[in-house]
């Protein structure tokens, strides 16, 4: 097993009970870290702790609503110590609330999509950095972002709000990291392309996109990606191992970024 230098490690994942969130989370537990782990769901996250463990605590939560991921930390830390780390993976689609193409986007689907993805990042990663200064430490933020935020798909993912908002993540990740560095606090993204996740229902149905996204990821015979490809990625840049990375945005895509389809 690589060593990651999680091991012993408090984090916060905002979103950690399905998908993307709960793979890092038991990725994360498997390699020796604490987790506090939040998510809307009260039964999802029943389901999440009982398969994590002792080394996991964890509450509902809505990302986006002001002192949510305060309480998720102050949770975590009575129970683990200090804080090393947040991963923040909550987010997702705005389409059933009228994000689309910008001819089509309905004001309230550019309100409720910069809420849920971009304004929780705001108020996740300020959560953690006021614990970071609080605890005189450094810590390691990772912020959710897409391939669709630089690389955009106009056939088969037009979601003009949802793109905007994983752009402002770039750019607002960017700028901490920056503003932080000198205090040892490192903000950096992961920008995964189309994964099987709850939120890609729709894509996966779709036997015209699943045909683009074939082409489009080609490594590994051309698929989708699988929420523990990005696992790798996730304890490197939230560990030790990355502790000389900061401002970056780590495409884990299958191709996405490099490839004409």
């Amino acid at each position: 097993m690589a060593d990651f230098g999680v091991a012993e490690r408090t984090y916060v994942i905002a979103g950690g009970t399905t998908g993307l969130g709960f793979s890092a989370a038991e990725a994360l537990v498997r390699n020796g870290a604490r987790v506090g782990i939040g998510s809307r769901s009260e039964e999802s996250v029943a389901r999440a702790l009982e398969a994590l463990g002792g080394n996991a605590v964890g509450r509902s939560l809505n990302a986006s609503d002001p002192g949510s991921v305060d309480e998720l930390i102050e949770l975590t830390c009575k129970q683990f110590g200090d804080l090393h780390g947040l991963y923040h993976v909550a987010g997702g689609s705005g389409r059933s609330e009228g994000d689309g193409p910008l001819h089509e986007l309905s004001d309230e689907g550019w309100d409720y999509t910069i809420r849920q993805n971009l304004s929780s990042v705001m108020r996740s990663n300020r959560a953690a950095v006021q614990r970071f200064r609080l605890q005189g430490t450094g810590g390691a933020i990772l912020n959710m972002g897409s391939v669709l935020g630089f690389s955009p798909s106009p056939q088969h993912f037009a979601a003009h709000a949802y793109a905007a908002s994983k752009a402002g993540i770039e750019g607002f990740s960017k700028s901490l990291a920056s503003y932080y560095a000198e205090e040892d606090i490192r903000v950096n993204v992961i920008a995964p392309a189309l994964v099987e996740t709850p939120m890609s229902g729709r894509a996966r149905e779709n036997e015209s996109i699943m045909e683009f996204v074939r082409r489009k990821q080609p490594l590994d015979g051309g698929r989708i990606g699988r929420t523990g490809d990005l696992d790798g990625a996730v304890l490197c840049l939230l560990g030790e191992a990355g502790r000389f990375v900061t401002g970056q945005v780590l495409c884990v895509d299958g191709g996405w970024s490099v490839t004409e389809a």
